[in-house]
């Protein structure tokens, strides 16, 4: 069963008062919070098992190797890969995705191939193919984003040609909350001999998602999105191609043996997992996993859809807010992007955090979309496991305390 009281008492910072009043956190797209099992997990790690992994023959590095690599067989197994070996850990979906434009990109794509991307990308997924189109002299198409938040896959399929080697797409959009359909676009992509990437960034922590359904060559995550702690992420690629692939990063663990004139590369995923590896953070990443799956994918989902639906509703009655993107939970999830007339983004977080409700405020790391839909910046409410429809309501009434200071 779905208990929102219970999963609240699990996080502790929502104990916490700011200006003297209750917490609310609407600032998942960002970040989540912890649950304590989470916490304890890290402390847990450095006091009864901090060793360094994969070398140590002792009992605290067998240890740490062994809770490091139960980590990693948790998250083949939540996202569907097939081994172990098509999960590499990384810091973030930033490093994830840097890491397939760098070993793969830079080996497989040659003058005159093509890539496509969309209008709604985050900057993680546009910059790395910037800096590779220029280096290697390739093309970049961008699918346009229509007035409802929806890609124009018309426009989509009409770009595709031979040269097209890669399409790399957001799963949900983190500024519109749009959840593109990733599944009928990699098709299309496998059709034409191209491969396939998602940033599921903001879709593997809300919404079930299994990559052999996905049929996607590469998936890029960030553990901290997900209940997990910073600085921890994983890609997932299939093994035939991780196995083509060139190291990213040279150094400890990522080689099988070492000469002064070459060396020989770790098998898969040690191949892409240079030096001392975030052990503790990787670990914890795991328990979130285990946190998640007890509480259930599905379930997850359908509260995050209730809570969608009821801030539309609440929000779209507002007559000084104007929302962006799709108006109705459909193709959308909880991320909502807005704009109070009158009051610049900034001012409104402000005035928001004095009622102790945390927004996002800014260009989300998506300036071209922003440039696209004409906004100049816009407030981002973001919505996960532990919100209720009270924190929705305080986001309201916070808003109408603003709209009040202002006039």
């Amino acid at each position: 069963m779905f208990n929102i009281s219970k999963i609240r008492k699990d996080f502790p910072i929502l104990k916490r008062k700011i200006n003297g009043k209750p917490l609310v956190y609407l600032d998942n797209a960002a970040t989540t919070q912890k649950p304590q099992t989470v916490i304890d997990s890290l402390v847990d790690y450095y006091t009864y098992h901090n060793a360094n992994i994969h070398r140590g023959i002792h009992t605290l590095a067998e240890e740490a190797t062994a809770m490091h690599e139960e980590a990693r067989s948790k998250i083949a197994k939540f996202i569907g890969a097939k081994s172990t070996k098509e999960i590499v850990f990384v810091r973030n979906s930033t490093e994830a995705i840097n890491l397939v434009a760098y070993s793969w990109g830079r080996s497989f794509l040659k003058k005159g191939d093509a890539i496509i991307l969309s209008e709604s990308e985050h900057h993680s997924n546009i910059v790395p193919w910037q800096i590779l189109a220029k280096e290697k002299k390739i093309k970049l198409y961008f699918i346009p984003v229509k007035d409802d938040g929806k890609l124009d896959l018309d426009y989509f399929k009409k770009i595709f040609t031979p040269q097209v080697k890669l399409v790399s797409l957001v799963h949900i959009s983190n500024v519109l909350g749009t959840i593109n359909p990733v599944e009928e676009i990699g098709e299309l992509a496998h059709e034409v001999g191209a491969l396939f990437l998602v940033d599921a960034a903001q879709s593997v922590p809300r919404m079930p998602v299994n990559v052999r359904k996905l049929d996607c060559d590469f998936l890029a995550v960030s553990g901290h999105k997900m209940l997990g702690p910073t600085g921890i992420g994983f890609l997932y690629a299939k093994e035939e191609i991780l196995s083509s692939m060139p190291p990213f990063l040279g150094g400890g663990d990522m080689i099988r043996e070492v000469y002064l004139d070459h060396s020989e590369w770790n098998e898969l995923p040690f191949k892409f997992e240079a030096g001392t590896p975030n052990i503790a953070d990787a670990i914890a990443l795991g328990t979130a996993v285990d946190y998640l799956e007890k509480i259930g994918m599905e379930n997850i989902f359908r509260h995050e859809k209730k809570l969608t639906d009821f801030a539309l509703r609440r929000l779209g009655k507002l007559s000084y807010l104007s929302i962006y993107g799709p108006k109705t939970v459909e193709n959308k999830t909880g991320v909502i992007s807005f704009s109070v007339k009158g009051i610049h983004p900034h001012d409104v977080a402000q005035l928001l955090d004095q009622e102790a409700v945390a927004i996002r405020s800014g260009f989300h790391c998506a300036m071209p979309l922003h440039q696209k839909l004409q906004m100049p910046s816009t407030c981002r409410a973001s919505f996960y496991v532990y919100n209720t429809t009270e924190d929705i309501d305080r986001l309201v009434e916070g808003l109408d305390k603003a709209v009040k200071i202002f006039q």
